[in-house]
């Protein structure tokens, strides 16, 4: 998960100071490479290992960025470190894999930082409870202690939604930051929060170790509408506007790849997928290849199958926001995303299209 959108406000001042600094230096290693051979991109996820961005190391694996002319150094954010979205808008690098939302929150603090393609159609997340939490929907979390990736990110985000889409207040609970993986898994064990929002494959070792149970669900394209009004984009690929704008070519061939990748995803096995990504994803000391197999069939459905920004997302996206608090001013939707270089990659291979593209507002 990406880190600490309100984490991004205290930072803003640093990122506007060293934006002309950051657009020469980012551009240079895109550029260098265009100029005479196969451009280089550094693209940081919001943790490469996790379920819900497994489609950027998984390109990596099959081989699309080499096969589409582009070489992608991915890197994952690390817990304490910059968010992957904060390390895109201040140049360190050029791309981030995080969610939609952030583009709304950056524009509501002057930045201007877009979608180039969207790669699920839900959060990803459930909201894992323990027995005697008695939590069922957000109308049960006041009086509760529930725990987020980190304070400010889209977990974060999302759980202050359910809980005021239900009529309660931010003042009527308590969060913490977990974190993913065995600390979040330790914090429902030793008692330390009655719930906690996260991801495959930490869903699947919460289960196991019989620690919690999945009390919300907002893994599935169809969970999330249920939940929350309508198809929510997560995953995706951010970089900043005039980036984008002097590097199409470049952005067109990293597009291409993920196109391809998450069409592969969409006529593959969960046991094809886990079979090509790195060991150390799919079996370690949370779950098994099994769990992790298990874990995928089941939420695989938030995957889209073409990188097209769904019709009503960015919509769903906003009204999110603006529920929580976050963003109080007006948002041109339309200038936070565009499908344009996944309509052009999918018209490339030859993809039919299913998915309904999102209009100018969203």
């Amino acid at each position: 998960m990406s880190r600490r959108p309100v984490a991004v406000a205290a930072s803003l001042l640093t990122v506007l100071a060293l934006g002309a600094v950051s657009a020469c230096s980012s551009s240079s290693h895109a550029a260098s490479g265009s100029a005479g051979g196969t451009p280089t991109v550094k693209l940081m996820a919001g943790g490469l290992d996790k379920q819900i961005y497994l489609p950027y190391q998984l390109a990596q694996q099959l081989g699309f960025y080499k096969k589409y002319g582009v070489n992608v150094e991915l890197s994952t954010e690390q817990d304490g470190g910059v968010g992957a979205e904060e390390a895109m808008a201040s140049g360190q690098v050029d791309m981030a894999g995080a969610w939609y939302n952030h583009t709304i929150e950056f524009q509501a603090k002057g930045k201007a930082v877009e979608d180039v393609v969207q790669l699920s159609g839900a959060p990803g997340e459930r909201e894992m409870c323990t027995a005697k939490s008695g939590v069922t929907s957000g109308a049960d979390f006041k009086g509760k202690t529930l725990g987020v990736t980190d304070l400010g990110s889209g977990t974060d985000t999302l759980t202050q939604f359910l809980a005021a889409k239900k009529g309660v207040r931010t003042s009527e609970f308590h969060r913490i930051a977990v974190g993913a993986g065995s600390t979040a898994v330790a914090a429902l064990q030793k008692g330390k929060v009655d719930c906690v929002m996260t991801t495959q494959p930490t869903v699947a070792a919460i289960q196991k170790k019989g620690v919690g149970t999945s009390a919300i669900d907002l893994a599935s394209t169809a969970g999330a509408t249920a939940a929350m009004g309508g198809a929510y984009p997560a995953a995706s690929v951010l970089a900043r506007t005039d980036w984008v704008n002097s590097h199409k070519a470049t952005v067109q061939k990293v597009v291409d790849a993920l196109v391809a990748t998450m069409h592969w995803i969409n006529t593959h096995s969960a046991a094809d997928i886990a079979n090509k990504l790195p060991a150390s994803f799919v079996s370690n000391q949370l779950v098994t290849k099994a769990d992790y197999i298990s874990a995928l069939n089941e939420d695989k459905g938030q995957f889209l199958p073409d990188g097209i920004m769904p019709a009503g997302g960015p919509k769903t996206s906003l009204a999110t926001e603006q529920l929580v608090g976050n963003v109080k001013g007006s948002v041109d939707l339309g200038t936070t995303f565009t499908n344009d270089f996944a309509v052009q990659a999918n018209k490339t291979e030859g993809f039919k299209t299913t998915t309904t593209p999102a209009g100018p507002n969203g």
